[in-house]
């Protein structure tokens, strides 16, 4: 199911916003580095998640009933697991936790079973073990411990390795794992975590066979993931990110601090529906801070996003004037027949400064049911039950020719402020870009989507619309294909008519 950025290929507010209360905040020092605190000029600032710098301490001693784990003892987590009821609570110790020298020894809970770590306590895969937590128990929960140097392999987990559902993950540190730090079952709470420095993901919402629902991710910090830098060992997988979610039906995103990571901050992927990504801090990403894919029905709001993007951007557009985006919505939008809490993609009252370039709504013409140029193989629309009947002749009439296809549409965004000073970015072309705009459809020979079809729907029929913003800087526009750039008088003007009440400032910066 990997996912491209550019699909253009033939086949192929304040800047620091609240983080609910968890305990594991602090203000962020003015005129830090990028990848240390969010600051900004001008702008209030509140708290943010700076969970891996000051964690929340475990309980120094043994809750009351617990089974105490000893580090001094190879494998005693995993033996008195094996041995004790379920519902069990277990103490870790101060120390090193280590598992038996075997790749696939690993803790497999029981249902209800919670692992508690002392202050010190640390779960250590010594470079050998796989993974740290796995199987199918249910409601379980970890917390209060550092889960490290595990070695999952590509698109596997350390921590709830096989997708269970109702596990809480708080107050823990994972990192310096191969893999994911951890994988997303349904009803799984992901709490004031530190998320680092994981050689793919530091988490992986995927459950093989199935979709995970009712998934929330809040007050964590999500930093220096991929360091595998898996994207240019499988050039155009699609494989990496500080969180990847796969076909996730319910998510609530909020509170999180998600900076440093090589490549894409929070990437939702493939059949994706009714998320809330909010009061988040997105920053300094090499790619973009959010990209939403083939997936439907989402609020984006009261999120700080700045200098994202200017590795990749600057990257991508050597060469090629496509406008590659800090927040990326590719083939994804509102469908009121997808059960949510909205029928939109709504995006508003977040600030944007600094990024390379701002909001792209990207369409491929090419990339529908059963089209090679699908890369998300096999997955078909969630309005399409018999994935075979997206061939001709039917994929030509109602209603699989609009169904067949992932649809960028009913996409609304306002009351949204835009900032940008090149001489910060340190570019003088292409980063400057808001989008709307699709590819000449061309392929397969069969495909009813050929010519400008797409380009025109998703630029004028499908309810894509810009209203009530600011704009400070050098802002250009792009509509309906990659060629075609805009002044904002253009932008406004007949035939594209957006950003209207919108408000543009004078130049900041070159």
């Amino acid at each position: 199911m990997g996912i491209k950025w550019r699909h253009w290929a033939l086949p192929a507010a304040p800047l620091a916003l609240a983080l609910l209360a968890t305990g594991c905040t602090s203000t962020p020092d003015a005129g830090a580095e990028p990848t240390r605190s969010p600051t900004t000029s001008g702008a209030s600032s509140k708290s943010v998640a700076r969970v891996c710098a000051k964690p929340a301490a475990g309980p120094a001693k043994a809750p009351a009933g617990a089974v105490t784990v000893d580090p001094g003892v190879t494998g005693d987590l995993a033996a008195k697991t094996k041995s004790n009821p379920p519902n069990t609570t277990f103490w870790l110790r101060p120390g090193k936790h280590k598992l038996d020298p075997d790749r696939f020894a690993q803790v497999i809970p029981k249902k209800g079973n919670r692992y508690v770590g002392a202050p010190g306590a640390v779960f250590d895969g010594g470079k050998t073990n796989q993974y740290a937590f796995g199987g199918t128990a249910r409601d379980v929960s970890v917390r209060h411990l550092t889960v490290q140097r595990f070695v999952a392999p590509p698109d596997e987990g350390v921590v709830n390795h096989d997708s269970a559902d109702g596990w809480l993950i708080e107050h823990s540190k994972i990192q310096n794992n191969s893999g994911a730090g951890l994988m997303a079952g349904a009803r799984q709470r992901v709490r004031a975590n530190c998320l680092r420095d994981n050689g793919q993901y530091g988490m992986n919402a995927y459950k093989a066979g199935g979709r995970i629902s009712g998934l929330v991710v809040e007050g964590n910090e999500i930093v220096g993931n991929n360091t595998g830098d898996w994207e240019r060992r499988r050039k155009g997988c699609g494989c990496t990110g500080g969180i990847k979610f796969w076909a996730v039906n319910g998510a609530d995103v909020r509170g999180n601090w998600v900076h440093d990571n090589r490549g894409t901050g929070l990437w939702a992927d493939t059949n994706n529906n009714d998320f809330r990504i909010e009061d988040n801090v997105l920053e300094a990403n090499d790619g973009a801070a959010l990209i939403y894919e083939t997936s439907y029905n989402a609020v984006i709001r009261k999120n700080t996003v700045r200098r994202n993007n200017w590795v990749e951007g600057r990257k991508n557009a050597r060469g090629d004037n496509f406008p590659f985006a800090t927040i990326y919505v590719s083939e994804s939008g509102g469908e009121p027949r997808v059960r949510a809490r909205t029928d939109k993609i709504e995006i508003y009252r977040n600030v944007l400064e600094n990024n390379w370039s701002g909001i792209t709504l990207w369409e491929n013409a090419d990339r529908f049911c059963n089209s090679p140029a699908n890369t998300s193989s096999g997955d078909c629309t969630l309005l399409v039950k018999d994935t075979d009947s997206c061939a001709r002749p039917k994929i030509a009439t109602a209603p699989l020719y609009a169904d067949c296809r992932w649809k960028t549409q009913r996409v609304d965004i306002h009351d949204n402020r835009f900032v940008l000073d090149k001489s910060v970015v340190k570019c003088t072309d292409k980063c400057d870009r808001m989008a709307v705009l699709a590819n000449y459809g061309t392929y397969p020979d069969w495909s009813p989507y050929k010519g400008e079809r797409v380009a025109e729907a998703i630029t004028r029929k499908q309810h894509n619309r810009w209203y009530d913003n600011v704009y400070l800087g050098p802002w250009r526009f792009v509509a309906h294909e990659p060629s075609r750039v805009l002044d904002s008088g253009e932008w406004q003007g007949t035939p594209y008519e957006q950003d209207k009440g919108s408000t543009f400032g004078p130049r900041a910066g070159g």
